[in-house]
């Protein structure tokens, strides 16, 4: 697929090298910038071109003639919209905008229907909707829906104290009939795609597929101590803050936000008067106190800067037993975030690097599945991706004892009827099921692929 992306911002660049990994896409960046299309092309196997990516001119230079995919994630809202417009006028291709106004929040269908935009990405809006998932179930690192919500794929650290520690994966779903899935377990720098025999260690962090209601039931069946939170402190008043004041709305989660900026907390108290906004600089540890961190039910570091964030984070840590999410925009220091074990993590910058890999995938024609949803569990490593099956599809009606998967492929479960399975040997796969694949080989496009 011949795609171009238009802004060489951190989310240009991460969208570069995601379609490069993926295989089979030929990447053309634009960007005002010549340092940094210089710096994507020495970097990436990819084409850059210096200039205005709204204008006739630069997307004549890019190719838009030849292109299938246009990408606009420049930092301006308008003017993504912009060149979208001229692409979609130029070229014979699907266009894509990243909006994160609120401003265009309410108009996506207008704007998609109006522009002839085949996505809209707010990977700010799917970063709040992220976070709110998180403090309605406190004892989770990570949760992604699948199957309109009706499957979740949660990620939680096991504690030391956990009975289950010690036991392998499948001694644990024997004594406690648990209905859930151990797809991965991630050990120092080392990941694994759980077998039955797989011993849980403390500190391991585990990544389960099951239905809302069973994944809760298994929290309780192996003693996880989790707390309903009732108030959460966020330090910044941003756009994900503001996405976040709307989601948790009458949620019976009170908010507390620390802003610098005058203005923008005059603003946010005139939108949400529920929430209590104090302005204030939240690297002052003597006003976090002051404000309650210590007994507050989560703390929610969304500032603009990653270093800010971490640090307050690792402070309230020290102090507070109530849930930590720290919100990072650099995605190239993965593995040293992981050992400081800053709880939940939320990269706007993945979130949207998932949404257009899996719009990507699904624009390929294949012969047995649709894809619909893709996360990346261990990002770079571990994907877990959801397809539609069709008609006549190679791995549906026969038993999955009887099909011959690739290494470290795990069915993770299957929607049918709007009832969720967690897939046994004699289970069977048919056309229509929406099934989740758990799997170290990235890059799937057909479920077809996990066959041998």
């Amino acid at each position: 697929m011949n795609v171009i992306i238009v802004g060489c911002g951190r989310v240009g660049c991460t969208l570069a090298e995601k379609l490069i990994e993926d295989g089979g896409n030929s990447v053309t960046v634009v960007d005002m910038d010549s340092v940094k299309v210089q710096e994507l092309t020495e970097r990436f196997d990819v084409m850059g071109v210096v200039g205005n990516g709204a204008t006739h001119t630069t997307l004549l230079e890019a190719d838009i003639k030849s292109a299938d995919l246009f990408i606009a994630v420049t930092n301006s809202d308008e003017l993504n919209l912009l060149c979208c417009m001229v692409a979609k006028k130029e070229g014979d291709c699907q266009v894509i905008a990243r909006l994160k106004s609120p401003e265009y929040s309410e108009e996506v269908e207008y704007l998609q229907d109006e522009l002839g935009l085949a996505l809209v990405i707010n990977p700010e809006y799917a970063a709040a909707e992220e976070i709110a998932r998180i403090l309605r179930f406190p004892a989770a690192i990570k949760i992604e829906p699948f199957a309109k919500g009706k499957v979740e794929l949660i990620k939680f650290r096991l504690p030391e104290d956990s009975h289950i520690v010690g036991m392998s994966v499948k001694d644990v779903m024997i004594r406690y009939k648990c209905d859930v899935l151990v797809c991965t377990i991630e050990r120092g720098d080392d990941s694994y795609i759980a077998n039955g025999d797989f011993v849980f260690e403390a500190k391991d962090i585990v990544t389960i597929v099951a239905s809302p209601k069973n994944a809760k039931e298994f929290f309780k069946i192996i003693n996880y101590k989790g707390h309903s939170i009732k108030n959460a402190i966020v330090v910044g008043g941003g756009v994900i803050t503001h996405y976040l004041c709307e989601i948790l709305d009458r949620s019976g989660i009170t908010l507390k936000i620390i802003e610098k900026d005058r203005k923008v907390c005059e603003e946010l108290a005139g939108l949400f008067p529920a929430c209590k906004i104090i302005n204030g600089n939240a690297t002052d540890k003597e006003l976090l106190l002051e404000e309650g961190v210590k007994s507050a039910g989560a703390f929610v570091a969304l500032s603009k800067h990653d270093e800010e964030n971490i640090l307050l984070s690792l402070f309230v840590q020290e102090v507070c037993q109530g849930k930590l999410i720290t919100k990072i925009n650099r995605i190239d220091y993965d593995n040293v975030l992981n050992r400081l074990e800053l709880d939940t993590t939320i990269c706007p910058t993945h979130i949207t690097s998932d949404v257009i890999l899996r719009y990507v995938r699904s624009a390929r024609k294949t012969r047995g599945s649709n894809i619909e949803t893709l996360y990346n569990i261990i990002p770079g490593e571990v994907e877990a991706t959801e397809f539609i099956i069709k008609e006549r599809s190679l791995i549906a009606e026969k038993p999955l004892s009887m099909l011959r998967f690739k290494e470290n492929v795990l069915v993770a479960a299957i929607y049918r009827d709007k009832k969720v399975i967690i897939p046994r040997g004699n289970d069977v796969i048919q056309a229509g099921d929406a099934v989740v694949i758990v799997s170290k080989r990235t890059g799937l496009h057909d479920i077809t692929e996990v066959l041998r």
